[in-house]
């Protein structure tokens, strides 16, 4: 019987599958570098608004505070788009007839709100609480960048799940003091700038976070604290030395501030400043964290 294929086949078939296994992989590359591409994440881009709102020039410039415009960042689940009224409050005054603030005169005039192009939107089937993440100490810049440096907004991050997983998995790498949650350029400690800690006496109804209190600046060469308390406190509370001024009833209430000198940790490092809050601020553990139920319900 005569040979059908040349010998020649079996190299072109060897080459063949070698084609096909280089096109696969570059096809699954092409795949995950689009699918991480702004072009997907929208991450960078300034979509097109109603009115060309500048953070810079509010923030920076103005120095108004998040919490002026976005009034239940720290109560709600969404940190909220401000109302018209909101801005009438000043443009009622400043600006009366700009041009590109017509949108939101119309707006005012009609009690229609202005329909602004939603910048972070993450999917429908994802939970997200903004409210838990700005009590637990990820501060705005975190998640938003610098926002307050932005003349139009746009998306700092890629918002993907993988980015979540990342600050999930080691929380500490991100957290800082509740008092510095707005301050857009913290960066955390360093043997340059140490940050100094302290936590006080669990208190209920008081959130965790709340209890502790940390400074940029040296608690020793500061001269001790001054502490006043409304409710009484017995003789063992931890928060009084033993210079307490009692009152001339004999209620145990404080009759006067008292100065105490609260134990204060020093942290050079911002992992080192991060294990410290997990604990204060009760967070759970990252198994827990990455659990599906945690962003998918």
């Amino acid at each position: 019987m005569a040979q059908i294929f040349d010998r020649s086949s079996n190299s072109l078939t060897r080459l063949s599958l070698v084609l096909y296994g280089v096109i696969l992989i570059g096809v699954g590359v092409t795949l995950n570098y689009l699918q991480r591409s702004p072009w997907v994440t929208r991450q960078g881009q300034r979509p097109d608004q109603p009115v060309p709102f500048s953070h810079k020039h509010h923030v920076q410039g103005l120095g108004l505070q998040c919490q002026y415009c976005h009034t239940s960042v720290e109560k709600s689940s969404y940190a909220g788009i401000p109302p018209t009224k909101t801005c009438i409050n000043c443009h009622a005054q400043i600006w009366t007839n700009a041009d590109l603030l017509a949108p939101v005169r119309h707006s005012w005039a009609t009690n229609q709100s202005v329909v602004w192009t939603k910048v972070h939107d993450l999917p429908d089937f994802v939970y997200f609480n903004h409210s838990i993440h700005v009590n637990k100490g990820i501060g705005c810049s975190t998640c938003h960048g610098r926002i307050d440096e932005m003349p139009l907004t746009y998306q700092a991050n890629t918002l993907q799940m993988e980015w979540c997983l990342n600050c999930h998995r080691n929380p500490a790498k991100n957290l800082r003091p509740t008092s510095e949650i707005y301050q857009m350029a913290w960066e955390g400690p360093s043997s340059l700038h140490p940050v100094w800690c302290t936590n006080q006496p669990t208190t209920p109804g008081t959130p965790t976070a709340q209890l502790v209190n940390c400074t940029t600046h040296d608690p020793d060469k500061e001269g001790p604290q001054i502490a006043t308390l409304e409710e009484p406190l017995g003789p063992e509370s931890p928060t009084f030395n033993d210079n307490r001024l009692w009152s001339s009833s004999g209620s145990g209430s404080v009759h006067a501030p008292v100065p105490v000198n609260p134990h204060y940790v020093k942290f050079t490092q911002q992992e080192e400043l991060g294990k410290y809050l997990l604990v204060q601020y009760h967070i759970r553990p990252p198994r827990q964290l990455t659990s599906c139920d945690t962003c998918h319900r």
